[in-house]
């Protein structure tokens, strides 16, 4: 089998930073510090996340395009959560021209113009056999968030995010890669993960799930794990009903029996192939960025890395998987 390196990085839109974490404004090439970055990682596999495309905050960078070429991509696609501009505060202004819903974006759209947009990426050097796309409501409410570049917490309104998955072919077949961007809202973003389980249950294992979730620890594998133990369980609801009629039959003629628990589902065996701090970059103290999996078996996991590249306030995750 060969060894592939996977890797997810959330952009904050290839923004440069200090060493010390503060931002730098974008050089004359705006795309210039994000192909270095990506280069770098010199990943098989990349899931992008807060990924701009025509933004004039970014000068207005087809970054999913910039990246993809920076590493070599055979494909790539890329989730537009929206279209609009950043507003202050206000978190973000619509596009009034712009297609309704998600629109996907790939190779044959580098050279396009179109309205601004940000969202989802996926690039591969692989050959790919199916690409899919889904888009997540945001959360009615918003947080009070650490902002960079302003003190303190600053009221951030949540906001529509995208996945995207792609069925990709390996040394010993296909397998399936999903790129996603999670609420920052608790709870909100654990239904999407949850969501996104039942959204790839009929596409081919081994399942490789990564992105930033804005989850720690253990979360993200055991909500996997749970909605893969829900979708085992759907025919247990017959065996609900006839514990029910059992009940409603009178207590005095109903013969004493041994009770019998019914087997639980056991959770699916997903598991974390990277476990190391990743925010914020300058310091990492916690991992919001995960490389969660299926089907793969331990032995078949490599080393991981989270390495610091200059450019926004997370640190990619690399780990090198044999498929």
């Amino acid at each position: 089998m060969s060894q592939l390196r996977i890797a997810t990085f959330n952009l904050l839109h290839g923004q440069p930073l200090t060493p010390e974490g503060a931002p730098r404004p974008f050089p004359a090439d705006p795309g210039g510090p994000l192909a270095q970055a990506v280069a770098a990682l010199d990943a098989d596999v990349l899931a992008l996340q807060e990924v701009d495309r025509h933004q004039a905050r970014s000068g207005g960078t087809d970054q999913a395009a910039v990246a993809a070429a920076a590493m070599g991509a055979a494909d790539w696609r890329f989730a537009a959560a929206l279209h609009g501009r950043p507003a202050p505060v206000a978190g973000w202004l619509p596009e009034p021209s712009a297609p309704a819903g998600i629109r996907v974006y790939g190779p044959a759209h580098a050279a396009d113009g179109g309205p601004p947009a940000y969202g989802t990426a996926l690039l591969t050097r692989l050959p790919v056999r199916h690409w899919r796309a889904r888009r997540f409501a945001p959360a009615p409410f918003g947080l009070p968030l650490r902002v960079a570049g302003r003190r303190g917490l600053t009221p951030v309104p949540d906001e529509p995010r995208a996945a995207l998955a792609a069925v990709l072919e390996g040394d010993r077949g296909p397998f399936t890669v999903v790129a996603a961007h999670l609420s920052f809202v608790p709870g909100w973003n654990m239904a999407q993960l949850a969501a996104i389980r039942r959204w790839i249950a009929d596409l081919p294992q081994p399942y490789l799930v990564l992105g930033d979730f804005n989850l720690v620890g253990a979360v993200p594998r055991t909500v996997l794990g749970g909605a893969s133990a829900l979708e085992r369980s759907a025919p247990r609801v017959r065996v609900r009903e006839l514990r029910q009629a059992r009940r409603a039959r009178p207590a005095l003629l109903e013969p004493r029996r041994r009770r019998v628990r019914e087997p639980r589902a056991r959770l699916a065996g997903w598991a974390d192939l990277a476990r190391t701090p990743t925010y914020p970059a300058h310091r990492p103290t916690v991992q919001f960025d995960h490389v969660l999996a299926v089907g793969v078996p331990r032995e078949a996991v490599g080393p991981a890395s989270a390495p610091h590249t200059g450019v926004s306030d997370h640190r990619p995750l690399v780990v090198r998987v044999s498929l």
